[in-house]
């Protein structure tokens, strides 16, 4: 557990670091400067210190609603002196902001409070690299229409995986006029040439995000010295506002259990999250997983059930990559994935 504001920035520092975004490694440490030297505005200090229990990765995330903040500054026209490094990012260090970080937050630390409110929701579209390869291996497996639900879908941009192409080995597989081209590092074997057919989405948050309305705090999340995926951000969420995907606002177990108690003859049943379940309190995740045990039990093979995660499992490296298919209510280890896409070991049996 992260306790020590400090300790919470540095660490994520070298998580932001080690997933190429030095830029955001650099504000962090700028910001924990200014703390430990007392020059963080009194009020917006308070706040910070108001925050208990986890503050880090696993809890509060309070480094990435503060990078969050100051992003979102930038994309409003508000970030006054730091403008020039967020405009030009690359090889900034961390000794370079502070002084234009601290005239910013004496202006703008009211701004940087509300923000805080919130805890991030990153939306990374390369988690889908691994949605649209499980979705060919279940229609090469079972030859069925696909139903979708999304636990923690925030904006519902990995809601609509299908609409995205995944290229891998000089072979593309997916959407045939793609509104987002993905291509991480891949081991293992090819996904099948099996085309999905998705016939019904729908995703649950406790706070999702609208695509236009939201947009900008959607953007403010992804680092700003990672191009590539600030304009794929904006392509996907473009599509979203041209055809969105329903989010409803929910408790995943409340939202799961009535979904799960509509049938859907003749489709495929697809529960999926990323990197989502590690934030569900222990009773929802045991409320989701008796739901799916249920729903699980009434399956068929006209009619089956799958569940999903690309989750956190305590090993490394990344996320794990695991499918549970009813009838049978079977475990597939289908590998593991960094947890912003960019490479998959997919270790998927043959369907």
């Amino acid at each position: 557990m992260v306790q020590t504001l400090p300790e919470a920035l540095e660490r994520q520092a070298l998580a932001c670091t080690d997933l190429g975004s030095p830029f955001t490694a650099a504000v962090l440490r700028a910001f924990a400067h200014l703390w430990q030297a007392g020059q963080v505005p009194p009020a917006l200090a308070a706040r910070l210190q108001a925050f208990s229990g986890d503050i880090g990765p696993s809890g509060h995330s309070l480094p990435l609603r503060l990078a969050g903040a100051l992003h979102a500054l930038h994309l409003r026209g508000r970030a006054g002196p730091l403008t020039p490094a967020y405009n030009a990012p690359q090889g900034r260090a961390a000794a370079d902001l502070i002084a234009p970080m601290a005239a910013v937050l004496q202006t703008e630390a009211a701004f940087v409070d509300h923000y805080l409110d919130s805890p991030p929701q990153t939306n990374e579209m390369r988690r889908s690299g691994p949605l649209i390869a499980l979705g060919q291996w279940l229609t090469a497996r079972f030859g069925l229409p696909l139903v979708l639900s999304e636990l923690g879908a925030s904006a519902g941009l990995n809601l609509i995986w299908d609409r995205y192409a995944l290229d891998l080995r000089g072979e593309s597989f997916g959407a045939a006029d793609p509104v987002a081209r993905l291509a991480p590092d891949w081991q293992g074997a090819l996904p099948p040439v099996a085309q999905p057919r998705v016939v019904a989405r729908a995703g649950a948050d406790l706070n999702p995000l609208d695509p236009v309305a939201d947009r900008l705090r959607l953007l403010s999340y992804i680092w700003a010295d990672q191009a590539d995926r600030l304009a794929r951000t904006r392509a996907g969420l473009d599509a979203l506002a041209a055809d969105p995907a329903p989010v409803a606002r929910a408790d995943a177990a409340d939202w799961l259990e009535a979904r799960l108690a509509v049938p859907h003859p003749g489709a495929l049943h697809l529960v999926c999250h990323t990197v989502a379940w590690q934030y569900f309190p222990p009773a929802v995740q045991a409320r989701c997983a008796a739901a799916l045990d249920r729903a699980g039990a009434a399956a068929s093979a006209t009619a089956p059930l799958a569940h999903f995660g690309m989750e956190a499992d305590g090993a490394a490296p990344g996320a794990a990559l695991r499918l549970t298919l009813w009838p049978g209510g079977e475990t597939l280890d289908f590998g593991r994935a960094d947890f912003h896409g960019r490479w998959v070991d997919w270790r998927a049996p043959a369907p």
